[in-house]
């Protein structure tokens, strides 16, 4: 029997659980708190919503909320001064991926210093980081309970993958209720990046029994919720269902890693800076289509999760239903099909695909890719 570890942060799901981060912080002995959000997010009124909290708790705090979509290290450095200036001892993310990997960066700069270029790959951070607590805004990214933090090098015009047991948060909190003030557009992306993290960490070749659970479960919710979600922001089941598919998801990849979708659609967000779940939702069909053959088994199962019938059905197959059931969800919702509609021309490819090569996610990856392979996949998404 194989060893297998799994990680995971404390964590608390339900309508109105936002309300528990005022108590959440005092548990964690914060004396006063930095939180970290975006401009969306505050217009939304979630920021406001964990200010008053925390001033109910008697809790002091800060606020940094000049995080943009795909952050950037130069966020991470004024972060990180806030942080400093105003005497923290602990962190709360409220928002999407962008917000609370961000939050982590400036966690990570707050006790170890230096540049945040400096901890890019796996297991770089040495110093315990501020306790950090993350609240999740959008159904998508996971980074409220993952091991993750992807900031974009500024000079290099290329995302870092930072990776670290240190970088699960010490508590995620899950409240579904935020879901509503999404509009589709943002629905569908962030839902097309669930769906990618349950499909690549399934497949993942340091996929586990721990992980797999997860990944299947996400996918079934996904196929399932993702059109109803997108479709209304008052469907109360859907954007429950969405926050667990979110959460099971986000536990999945944290453990099993991603694969090429994810590195591909690295590469393109740092030196584009595109939506990252519109990029995933391009490349996802192509990429699996990529991978059949390193596990055709896993492709049967996956499209059973789908809740394709693959009775009678060979592996290759289920695994053409499975990519097609892709290309059609991704359609019904309104999600980019092909990465010429987001501005990507056979100019960048290049540059794109040796940028990927070298992304930590590639490591995964079931099935081993060339530069080549790369560069065709891209002319093929084109």
């Amino acid at each position: 029997m194989y060893i297998n570890k799994f990680v995971t942060p404390e964590i608390i799901f339900g309508k109105n659980a936002i309300k528990q981060v005022g108590d959440a912080c005092l548990r964690l002995g914060a004396k006063k708190v930095l939180i970290v959000s975006d401009c969306g997010v505050a217009k939304a009124g979630w920021l406001e919503k964990v200010i008053d909290i925390c001033k109910e708790s008697h809790l002091p705090f800060a606020t940094f909320i000049n995080v943009t979509t795909n952050p950037k290290d130069t966020e991470v450095v004024y972060g990180c001064r806030t942080f400093i200036e105003h005497e923290c001892d602990a962190i709360i993310g409220v928002g999407g991926g962008s917000a609370l990997d961000a939050a982590k960066a400036i966690a990570i700069l707050a006790t170890n210093g230096g540049k945040i270029s400096d901890y890019e790959g796996v297991d770089k951070i040495e110093k315990p980081l501020p306790p950090m607590i993350m609240i999740m805004t959008t159904a998508g990214s996971g980074s409220e309970v993952s091991q993750f933090s992807v900031i974009v090098d500024s000079n290099r015009k290329k995302k870092m993958t930072i990776i670290s047991k240190t970088l699960v948060p010490d508590i995620a909190i899950i409240d579904p209720y935020t879901l509503i003030t999404k509009d589709s557009s943002l629905t569908a992306a962030t839902g097309m990046d669930v769906l990618t993290h349950s499909v690549e960490a399934y497949v993942s070749i340091a996929a586990t029994p721990l992980t797999d659970v997860q990944a299947k479960n996400a996918l079934s919710l996904v196929s399932s919720y993702l059109r109803p979600s997108v479709a209304s922001k008052t469907n109360e089941e859907a954007k429950e269902a969405m926050a667990m598919a979110s959460l099971q998801a986000g536990l999945a990849f944290s453990n099993a890693i991603l694969g090429a979708a994810h590195a591909i659609s690295h590469a393109i967000g740092g030196k584009f800076l595109l939506s990252h779940g519109e990029i995933n939702a391009i490349l996802l069909p192509y990429v699996m289509d990529f991978n059949f053959i390193a596990s055709p088994q896993r492709y049967t199962e996956m499209a059973e999760f789908m809740g394709i019938d693959t009775r009678g059905m060979t592996q290759r197959e289920a695994g053409n239903a499975a990519i097609q059931f892709v290309k059609e969800l991704s359609l019904d919702i309104g999600t980019p099909q092909r990465l010429s509609d987001v501005g990507i021309t056979e100019e960048m490819i290049d540059f794109t695909s040796q940028t990927a090569l070298e992304d930590t996610c590639m490591i995964t990856n079931p099935r081993d890719m060339t530069l080549e392979q790369v560069k065709n996949l891209l002319k093929n998404a084109l």
